[in-house]
């Protein structure tokens, strides 16, 4: 990418970032044309992420394991459903994830764990997602009976309406209450660490930008 297009852009995506900086805008799309390869741009063919390379990097770098959660992660970040992440909802999805406020991260974590995309966390999608995201422990009992009744225990808990599904309302209330609900079903957002290692490995060197 010529010099002057990677200014237009970094000037651009800052202005629709509102938790980076210029500097920082910079780096992330240096660090993306890094992960996407030495693509030659031609017009109609988009560049961007795939599905698995971007899951690789919620695997890699911030410890994601769920495959279920990481396609809705992927999802999420792919705004125009044309299967690929941009550089702009790179940078657009990473300000959320890395930096979002409560509100943001509700909105886009009820949106993750909102499978069908019908407005509501309905029981089957509680027990999918926590079938999903909890080991695997060996044992004489049926594991879905046990997951059944921590589907019954986070209604109890979250499902304020009592219409035994949740909808944004409910689940907005609940994490407003205890903040640890707001991952309940699966995690979707990097933990501290990830997020402070990944920011710490991005953004540096802040002198190779002088001219910016």
């Amino acid at each position: 990418m010529n010099r002057k297009k990677l200014q237009k852009l970094t000037e651009t995506l800052t202005k629709n970032c509102k938790h980076f900086n210029k500097f920082e805008v910079k780096c992330l799309i240096n660090f993306f044309y890094n992960l996407v390869g030495d693509v030659t741009e031609r017009q109609g063919v988009v560049i961007g992420l795939d599905r698995n390379a971007f899951r690789n990097i919620l695997h890699v770098t911030f410890g994601m394991t769920d495959d279920m959660i990481m396609d809705r992660v992927f999802r999420g970040f792919d705004k125009d459903n044309d299967g690929c992440v941009s550089v702009s909802e790179w940078i657009v999805g990473l300000s959320l994830f890395l930096r979002g406020t409560l509100e943001e991260k509700m909105k886009y974590c009820f949106e993750v764990f909102d499978l069908n995309g019908d407005g509501f966390i309905s029981k089957e999608e509680m027990f999918h997602m926590l079938k999903n995201s909890l080991l695997k422990q060996p044992s004489e009992e049926d594991p879905d009976e046990g997951i059944k009744d921590l589907v019954e225990i986070t209604l109890k808990k979250m499902d304020h309406d009592h219409d035994g599904k949740l909808s944004f309302s409910d689940y907005e209330q609940a994490v407003r209450e205890e903040t640890l609900l707001l991952e309940a079903f699966g995690p979707c957002l990097p933990d501290p660490k990830s997020q402070m290692e990944f920011e710490a490995q991005v953004f540096k060197d802040p002198n190779e930008f002088n001219d910016m």
